[in-house]
């Protein structure tokens, strides 16, 4: 399970294990959270109290701090299993849904014709509608793309590298998603 981490302000830092949240809570950086109780860790006696430390885990901490960079103009990294992701698994020439394995990253304009590996000159695509498309263009294969690639925002990288999203995580990540987004349903 991971938690959430989003800065002060509210933006999507990173996963982090329960441990890594502990600390964060231990040091006094939490500055708000957001969601269910995950996780409740009892730590030790305090000497002159007897009180034992309990810390409570939200599924969403904001964190004291600026982050040193403009999280909007970080461009997401490209994986396959991000791309298949955000294609939701549909090949963008047939228009057939396939598992993980039977998928490729297919490349708009191919390396042969000094295309990128960019989001936006990569699709889904199956093997079959990838071995004959070759190294051709959509258009001098004949296969027209039935959807157009597109650089995921900030909130829907966050959804799309984990696969284990809590249900108030994913509420949270969805309200800030862009309407055009093939995330939403």
């Amino acid at each position: 399970m991971k938690v959430l981490k989003l800065s002060a302000q509210g933006l999507p830092q990173s996963w982090i294990s329960l441990e890594q949240a502990v600390i964060h809570y231990a040091a006094e950086e939490v500055r708000w959270e957001m969601g269910h109780e995950v996780a409740v860790f009892h730590g030790g006696h305090n000497a002159l109290t007897g009180r034992q430390s309990i810390i409570t885990v939200s599924s969403i901490i904001g964190t004291k701090g600026v982050p040193n960079i403009n999280p909007f103009e970080l461009k997401p990294g490209l994986t396959n299993s991000k791309l298949f992701a955000r294609d939701r698994n549909i090949c963008a020439y047939c228009g057939e849904q396939f598992e993980d394995a039977a998928l490729t990253r297919e490349h708009i304009i191919p390396f042969a014709q000094h295309g990128v590996d960019t989001w936006m000159n990569v699709v889904t695509a199956c093997r079959p509608c990838n071995h004959h498309k070759s190294h051709r263009t959509p258009e001098q294969a004949h296969m027209p793309l039935l959807y157009t690639p597109y650089v995921p925002s900030l909130w829907e990288d966050f959804i799309l590298r984990n696969r284990r999203i809590l249900a108030d995580q994913m509420e949270f990540l969805m309200a800030h998603v862009p309407k055009s987004s093939r995330l939403v349903a």
